[in-house]
């Protein structure tokens, strides 16, 4: 990513000077400025007030900016005109071919989900525009930060110093921000999963300055009265819940009260409590969605070979009834995925071709190396078409 950025700069920076010299799109562009304008005047500003100032965090910022007094934001604006309508015709562009991807794929059926994670960066022109919703200091630092508390993988629990809701404003603006925020995700996608939902019924808080997650304490957040709000904006909406760690029973009694389907990993099912584990198929509820592994686990090949413990694989191979070479274990998660009742059902790519290790998308908590894995035109396989269309025949899945 690296070595892309400065070359596709280059060639950004052409399409604005052309732009600039024909004026064939002016038009367009102009709508889409109007049609944006909540969220696209502050998102260009921001950008080009972090680009003076060499990157750093807006909180650093000389106070005019930082607390967005209109005579510095009127200077940025004038001095740096033609920067920050680069910054617009930029957001147009992305839109424009976004939208005309996501025509493509809906004319042939396919649905796109995009994932919405619920919490923003410090850093980042959500927080620097609407500090009324954080809970931050005088200065305008983080009081608070998110994570979650010490369990049996992390003694420290994990901080992951996001700024934390001061849900008690949200619910004051109506939960305006999260509407705005959801609105505009539905006009990208089909359908959106919301990260880490028990947040939004209750959230581990910690102190900034602490250096680890211990000395946090759970914070409730007024699930009901957003999630009432959002149905009335938006009937029918498509939400999945990323319900994944240690759901409570108030957040099952949320998801259930507006319908919300959970997720189901089968790589987490083969534990010590089997046959009881919610995540095998046989537990499955009808409204879920069945994953083999998702973005954050290993290939289910690279799960087997490198994860797994000789107790977990037997206990697959019993609960398949029969001794499976590691080749063979995507298809045999796909299978059970696919005949299970849940209503739908994702397969990572990597799992279809049955690729090991070396083709994982993403190591949580990790900075390098993730999201580097590409579909080659040469991969696709047509066994693997022949089994997913077989499978998706003999289950109903059509």
């Amino acid at each position: 990513y690296t070595e892309v950025r400065p070359y596709k700069e280059q060639i950004l920076d052409l399409a604005y000077e052309r732009f600039k010299r024909t004026d064939n799109q002016r038009s367009a562009y102009e709508q889409f400025c109007v049609a944006h304008r909540e969220w696209l005047d502050d998102y260009a500003l921001f950008v080009v007030i972090k680009k003076y100032h060499s990157g750093i965090a807006w909180g650093q910022w000389e106070k005019g900016l930082r607390e967005r007094q209109a005579k510095g934001l009127k200077r940025i604006n004038t001095d740096f005109s033609d920067s920050v309508e680069r910054e617009k015709f930029l957001q147009y562009l992305f839109y424009q071919q976004w939208l005309d991807l996501k025509k493509y794929c809906n004319e042939r059926e396919i649905a796109l989900i995009g994932d919405i994670p619920i919490y923003v960066s410090y850093d980042s022109a959500d927080v620097w525009t609407n500090t009324d919703i954080f809970k931050l200091t005088d200065d305008l630092k983080p009081q608070f930060v998110a994570g979650v508390p010490p369990d049996y993988f992390s003694p420290t629990g994990q901080l992951w110093g996001n700024p934390v809701y001061c849900w008690d404003a949200i619910k004051k603006l109506k939960f305006r921000w999260w509407l705005q925020r959801i609105a505009h995700n539905l006009q990208l996608f089909d359908a959106l999963r919301i990260d880490h939902f028990r947040g939004f019924v209750a959230y581990w808080e910690v102190p900034a300055t602490a250096e680890t997650a211990v000395s946090g304490a759970w914070v409730e957040a007024p699930a009901a009265e957003f999630f009432s709000s959002l149905n009335k904006k938006f009937p029918g909406v498509n939400l999945i819940a990323e319900d994944l760690g240690l759901i409570t029973p108030e957040v099952k009694q949320v998801m259930q009260q507006f319908g919300f389907p959970g997720m189901r990993v089968l790589q987490f099912a083969f534990s010590e409590d089997l046959p009881e584990h919610p995540y095998l198929p046989h537990n499955y509820v009808q409204n879920c969605i069945a994953y083999t592994g998702t973005h954050d686990n290993n290939t289910s090949r690279g799960w087997f070979e490198h994860e797994a413990s000789s107790d977990d694989r037997q206990r697959l191979c019993r609960y398949i009834g029969r001794e499976l070479p590691s080749a063979d274990v995507p298809r045999e998660l796909i299978r059970l995925s696919m005949r299970s009742v849940a209503h739908t059902v994702i397969t990572p790519m990597q799992d279809v071709l049955g690729l090991g290790i070396e083709a994982r998308m993403n190591r949580p908590s990790t900075a390098e190396g993730n999201w580097e894995w590409r579909l080659l035109p040469e991969q696709p396989d047509p066994a693997a078409g022949d089994m997913l269309l077989q499978f998706t025949h003999i289950y109903g899945r059509e």
